[in-house]
């Protein structure tokens, strides 16, 4: 046998073992938590989280405008200032002259 016929089958053989190592851990896993499901009396349902955190309903929701101007120009008043916004008030007009 030449030398790249033997490492594929010392490669063939180590992926052999690990299969085996990863079967014999997941059932060592499994039993410990029969068992101390079965020391503590609980079930699956035990197992289930509730009333953990809920996703947000509003992620990536619109915004109501706050602030508009004559043009059709709006800002919801999060985040950065618009220019035409930086532009008015740098003229001297006050944001509430802008509210909704």
């Amino acid at each position: 046998m030449n030398k790249l016929q033997q490492l594929l089958d010392q490669q063939a053989a180590l992926a052999r073992e690990i299969d085996a190592t990863r079967r014999e851990a997941k059932a060592d896993a499994v039993a410990k938590v029969r068992a101390l499901m079965a020391e503590y009396g609980l079930s699956a349902a035990d197992l289930v989280v509730r009333n953990g955190p809920k996703a947000s309903s509003a992620k990536g929701a619109k915004v109501a405008a706050k602030y508009t101007d004559k043009t059709g120009n709006s800002w919801s008043g999060r985040g950065l200032q618009p220019k035409w916004l930086k532009a008015a008030l740098a003229t001297g007009r006050t944001l509430q002259d802008f509210a909704v």
